[in-house]
C-alpha cells in the first residue's frame, strides 16, 4: 500500500493529530509505511495537510483521521464517539484566546475527572486528536505546565507517555522545520554572496545577530510608573541581550519635560530591579541633545527638513488627506532661521515645529512629512532651562540608537507602520542602521495601559495612586499579591512571537497561584456579617496547640490553634441539621444537637465533640475560629476591573466605560497569628482564598488584606478573581 503525507511547516494551525497516527501506523508491525514530507508554505491547495493513498486524497484533518482510524482499526481504535470527540477538537482547541477556550477546557477537565482516556479504557483517535491540538496551540503549553486544570496536564503527560509518536512528531516537525530554514539561509547566503554568521539557537534568529555583539535597550520615558506591558519589553530586550551574551542599555526617553518626572524614573529604577532586570548602562536621551540638535540642522542644510506653522489641527487634517504643506518648499536659510528661533523659544519659534521632508503623499501615513522637533518652554527635569524646544520620539529612538551601538531594537508592533520612518531617518543622516524586531503587545481584557487614561484615573481619584491594586503597573499588581517570579514567569511564557494577544487575566494569576501556593501559611477567618457561635462540650478552659502552618510543607513553620467551648462559622456553612455528623477542620467530627434560626438566618448551634468518628465519612468539612478574646478583627478586600468592556475599539471613550464600583470591602474574624504578620505577606485564608497583608493589625485597627485572584475562582465578595 502506498501512502504519503504532506505537511506545510508555515500553518497557523498544525496538524498534529494526523502527523501522531502516521507516527503510530509506522511504529507498528504492519506491512504499511507512510512517508512524510515538510514543504516550506503556509497551505497545500487550501488545507493544512494533504493525504495522498492508493485510492483518496485528503486535505481536511477530520476526513484524513477518519480514513486512517477506519483502515488501522486495532491501532487506532477508532470508535464512533470517537468522532464527536475529534470534531470537538478540531473546532475548539485550536483558538489562541484563552478567555474563549476556558469554557471548553473546563469541559474536557471534567470530562477527565477519574478518567485515563477520553472513551473507553485504551488509546483512542480521540486521545490523538486532542492531544495533538492541544500541542499545537502555543497558548496551551504555560497552561499545561503549570496545571491550570489538573486532570487535562495529568492526562496530557499520560498520553504523552504511551507511544514514541507522540513527541516524536514534534521533534520530526521541529527538525524538518529548521533544515528548511537553514536550506533557505544557505540559499540566501549564496545568492547574496554573504557568509553565514554564528546564531544562538532561541526562540527566533535575531537578524544579524552574533554572539558577543549584540545590544539591545529598554527606553522607558519618566512620565509614569512601570506597567505590566513595559515589564514585556524589559524582559525580552534582557533576555535577549543575555541569550546572545551581549549587552542590555536602559535609557531614560526624556524628551518630554511637560510629563515627566524624577518620581516616576527613580520608581522605574526600583521597579526594574525589583524584576531582577539591571542594566550594563543607565543612559538619558537628553544626554545626546547636543548631537540631536546638530543632526537636525544637518537635515534642514541637506533639504530633508522644514519648519512648519501651520495650525496643529489643519497639519492633522492635511497629513490625514495627503495635502502638501504650504511650507514645505520654504529655502533652507529661511528653514534654519526659524529653527534657530525655535532653539531660542521666541514668539515666531513658539508656533513652530520642524518637520522630516518625506513623503506627504505615501500611502504609510506615518512617512507623510512627521513632526520631529517641537517647542516646550518647561523646565527639564535634567538639563534645567538650557533647551526651549525638544526631539519627538520617532526622530530621537532611531538617532540615540544607532550612536549608543544598538544593533537590535525590539519593540511592540504597534510601532511597526513607524519602522520605515526610524530606517529613513537613519540613512537620510547617513547613520549606522539598526535591525528592527517587532514582537505582540500584551493586553488584557477590561484594561487601560495607556499612560494618559491611567493618570486620569489617579487625577479623577477613581484610584489612590499609581500603586493602585487595580492599575496594571508593576507597583499595583504587586500591591495585589503578584510575585516577581510570577510575573515573569508569565512575561517569559509569552515570548517574543508577533501575535497581539487580548489575555484574561485568569492566565497570569494561575501562573502566579503556582508560586505562592506551595509556600503560602494557612490561617483561619471567618466573616462578621451572620457569623454563627457554636456552644461545643470542649474544653472549659482554651487550649492552644501548634499546628503546621501548610501541612504540605513544614519548613512554612508553625502556628497557634485555640480551642474552646464556643467557636464560630460562617453563615454559609450553618446549613446544618440536628444529628447531623461534620468535620471541624484540624479538630474532629462534631455532631449537631440544635439549631436556632430566625428565617432563613442561623441564629446559633449547639454540637457535642465525637473525635472518634471517621473524617472520611462526613460530606462537610467547614473551618472554624474559637471565640475567644484574642481572635482580630480584619478587612477583606476585594477589587473589580476599571473598565466594563473586554476590548475598548478605536472610536471608543473609556470614560463612557467605567465600572460604578471597583473596590468592595468585607469585616471578618481572623486567627490570633494573623496580628503578627507584616506588610506583604501572602497567606491563604483556608476555604476563602489567597491575601496579600496591605496594612498590618495595630490594636483598635483592623488588619487590610487584599484578596489575591487565583485564576479560577469568583469572589464571595462581589468581584471576579
Amino acid at each position: 500500500m502506498s501512502f504519503n503525507l504532506s505537511i506545510p511547516v508555515k500553518t497557523t494551525n498544525i496538524p498534529y493529530p494526523v502527523l501522531i497516527a502516521v507516527g503510530i501506523i509506522n511504529e507498528s508491525n504492519l506491512d504499511v509505511s507512510i512517508s512524510i514530507e515538510f514543504i516550506d508554505e503556509k497551505e497545500i491547495d487550501g488545507g493544512n495537510l494533504k493525504l495522498t493513498t492508493p485510492g483518496e486524497t485528503f486535505i481536511s484533518q477530520l476526513d484524513a483521521l477518519d480514513y486512517l482510524g477506519q483502515t488501522f482499526p486495532k491501532l487506532l481504535l477508532e470508535k464512533t464517539k470517537s468522532q464527536d470527540w475529534i470534531k470537538f477538537a478540531l473546532d475548539k482547541f485550536y483558538i489562541k484566546n484563552f478567555k474563549e477556550l476556558t469554557f471548553d477546557l473546563e469541559k474536557l477537565d471534567h470530562h477527565l475527572n477519574f478518567r485515563s482516556f477520553i472513551i473507553g479504557y485504551n488509546l483512542s483517535l480521540s486521545d490523538i486528536a486532542i492531544w495533538g491540538v492541544l500541542r499545537a496551540n502555543p497558548l496551551m503549553g504555560s497552561v499545561l505546565k503549570n496545571e491550570v486544570y489538573q486532570n487535562i496536564s495529568r492526562w496530557y503527560n499520560f498520553i504523552e507517555s504511551l507511544s514514541g509518536a507522540f513527541n516524536g512528531s514534534v521533534e520530526l516537525l521541529t527538525k524538518s522545520t529548521n533544515e528548511l530554514k537553514k536550506s533557505a539561509k544557505s540559499a540566501k547566503a549564496q545568492a547574496t554572496g554573504k557568509k553565514e554568521t554564528h546564531k544562538a539557537n532561541f526562540e527566533i534568529d535575531l537578524p544579524g545577530a552574533e554572539i558577543g555583539k549584540v545590544v539591545t535597550r529598554f527606553p522607558p520615558e519618566p512620565s509614569g510608573y512601570l506597567h505590566i506591558g513595559h515589564a514585556k519589553a524589559a524582559i525580552l530586550n534582557e533576555y535577549f541581550a543575555h541569550a546572545y551574551k551581549g549587552k542590555l542599555i536602559i535609557r531614560f526617553d526624556d524628551t518630554n519635560p511637560s510629563k515627566e518626572k524624577m518620581e516616576f524614573q527613580d520608581s522605574i529604577i526600583e521597579d526594574l530591579e525589583l524584576l531582577g532586570i539591571k542594566g550594563d548602562k543607565i543612559t538619558y536621551s537628553s544626554d545626546y541633545f547636543d548631537e540631536m540638535y546638530e543632526l537636525a540642522v544637518k537635515m534642514i542644510k541637506d533639504g530633508n527638513a522644514y519648519c512648519d506653522d501651520t495650525p496643529v489641527e489643519q497639519m492633522r487634517q492635511e497629513r490625514m488627506d495627503g495635502v502638501k504643506s504650504c511650507r514645505r518648499d520654504r529655502s533652507i536659510e529661511e528653514n534654519l532661521a526659524i529653527f534657530q528661533e525655535m532653539k531660542e523659544g521666541s514668539e515666531i519659534g513658539l508656533k513652530h515645529v520642524l518637520r522630516a521632508k518625506i513623503d506627504f503623499e505615501n500611502n504609510n501615513k506615518a512617512l507623510r512629512d512627521p513632526a520631529i522637533y517641537r517647542c516646550n518652554l518647561q523646565p527639564h527635569h535634567r538639563t534645567g532651562s538650557k533647551w526651549k524646544m525638544y526631539p519627538i520620539y520617532d526622530f530621537c529612538n532611531p538617532v540615540v540608537d544607532s550612536i549608543e551601538g544598538i544593533t537590535h531594537c525590539l519593540r511592540t508592533n504597534e510601532y511597526r507602520d513607524r519602522n520605515p520612518q526610524y530606517e529613513w531617518i537613519q540613512k537620510a543622516l547617513g547613520l549606522r542602521s539598526v535591525n528592527i524586531w517587532d514582537f505582540g503587545r500584551v493586553n488584557f481584557v477590561r484594561t487601560l495601559l495607556s499612560k494618559r487614561k491611567l493618570q486620569w484615573f489617579v487625577d479623577k481619584n477613581y484610584v489612590s495612586n499609581w500603586d493602585d491594586p487595580r492599575f496594571p503597573t508593576v507597583r499595583g499588581v504587586r500591591r495585589r499579591g503578584m510575585t516577581v517570579e510570577g510575573l515573569r514567569n508569565f512575561i517569559i511564557s509569552q515570548g517574543p512571537s508577533k501575535n497581539i494577544i487580548n489575555l484574561d487575566w485568569s492566565v497570569i494569576w494561575s501562573l502566579n497561584k503556582k508560586v505562592i501556593d506551595p509556600v503560602a501559611p494557612r490561617f483561619t477567618a471567618v466573616l462578621f456579617e451572620n457569623a454563627v457561635p457554636v456552644k461545643l462540650d470542649g474544653p472549659e478552659q482554651t487550649k492552644i496547640e501548634l499546628k503546621p502552618k501548610h501541612k504540605k510543607n513544614p519548613e512554612v513553620g508553625d502556628k497557634k490553634v485555640v480551642y474552646s467551648n464556643e467557636v464560630l462559622i460562617d453563615q454559609e456553612d450553618a446549613d446544618l441539621k440536628e444529628g447531623e455528623e461534620i468535620t471541624f477542620m484540624d479538630w474532629g467530627n462534631i455532631i449537631i444537637t440544635k439549631v436556632e434560626k430566625d428565617n432563613d438566618v442561623v441564629k446559633s448551634i449547639e454540637a457535642k465533640l465525637h473525635l472518634d468518628g471517621d473524617f472520611r465519612k462526613t460530606s462537610k468539612k467547614i473551618t472554624w475560629l474559637a471565640n475567644t478574646s484574642d481572635k482580630i478583627e480584619v478587612d477583606l478586600v476585594d477589587f473589580d476591573h476599571l473598565i466594563t468592556k473586554d476590548k475598548l475599539d478605536e472610536d471608543d471613550n473609556f470614560e463612557d466605560f467605567i465600572t460604578p464600583k471597583t473596590e468592595f470591602h468585607t469585616k471578618a474574624f481572623a486567627d490570633l497569628n494573623v496580628a503578627n504578620l507584616k506588610a506583604g505577606d501572602i497567606i491563604q485564608f483556608e476555604r476563602k482564598g489567597y491575601y496579600r497583608v496591605d496594612q498590618p493589625f495595630e490594636q483598635g485597627k483592623p488588619a487590610v488584606l487584599f484578596t489575591i485572584p487565583d485564576g479560577k475562582q469568583v469572589s464571595r465578595y462581589g468581584a471576579k478573581k
